[in-house]
């Protein structure tokens, strides 16, 4: 017989794995199922293909010009077994932005699979279009959006400098979790170069429909960019307040947000 977990009224608050009840000394085998289906899906997000082309589709229809680059991991193996490549441009991608004339940009948005293109086909197209009306706010001119395929975060960073953008900011696929398998991040860097750490970078997480949502994703990230172009710096010494009314400029939620 499986005993209930005095806990089970808590599962509705959290995706945590809580209040799972026992079976003799084990689990019960609808636990165990549920594991290993959670287990499957966050293998499935990570080796799942990033098909740029129906995203650039997506932006397309959206008025964005694209671009589509690879770092320099030749495919998902060695991406997976080498972070230090995917935080590098291929040779290849590196002379081809290099041999753009494009007036530099005031933000570059990059787009890559890192860890979850699951995440990034199902969040960044949406989250891309909520934050198109703040750019039109802020006054920001966008450089074609760049598809990074095999990427880490820091990727962004050398595509920005090769750009020449003053601010970079990469949507890219997270780590999958056991319960979150399509969750998008996003990495803010002002002045982006190869030498930025990580600590010069401001980060927004759980982009998903469970977590935080497109339309409040977006909001957090114009409020960033607005303080960032305000500041001339991003990372630790920009803190996220956008939750404070007094500290809004130009850039408020939508009515919905509030």
């Amino acid at each position: 017989m499986s005993q209930p977990d005095a806990w089970s009224a808590l599962r509705a608050f959290t995706d945590a794995r809580i209040a799972l009840g026992r079976s003799g000394a084990s689990l019960p085998t609808q636990e165990v199922l549920k594991l290993g289906l959670a287990h499957a899906q966050a293998r499935d997000a990570i080796h799942q293909p990033f098909v740029s082309e129906t995203l650039s589709q997506q932006l397309q229809k959206l008025g964005l010009v694209t671009l589509s680059v690879h770092s320099a991991a030749p495919d998902r193996d060695t991406f997976l077994h080498r972070p230090d490549l995917g935080r590098q441009l291929s040779e290849e991608s590196r002379m081809l932005l290099g041999a753009r004339s494009d007036k530099p940009a005031d933000l570059l948005l990059v787009i890559g699979d890192g860890l979850s293109s699951y995440a990034v086909h199902r969040q960044a197209p949406a989250l891309v279009a909520a934050l198109l009306p703040y750019l039109s706010t802020l006054g920001l001119s966008l450089a074609p959006v760049v598809l990074a395929h095999q990427s880490r975060v820091a990727l962004g960073d050398e595509i920005g400098e090769c750009l020449r953008s003053k601010a970079v900011a990469i949507l890219i696929g997270e780590r999958p979790g056991l319960s979150s398998p399509d969750s998008l991040g996003v990495y803010l860097t002002w002045g982006p170069t190869r030498q930025r750490p990580d600590s010069e970078r401001n980060c927004i997480s759980n982009i998903r429909p469970q977590g935080l949502s497109c339309e409040a994703a977006a909001f957090k990230l114009a409020w960033l960019l607005e303080q960032a172009f305000l500041r001339r710096l991003t990372g630790i010494r920009l803190k996220d307040e956008s939750d404070n009314p007094a500290l809004h400029d130009n850039v408020r939620p939508a009515d919905k947000l509030r």
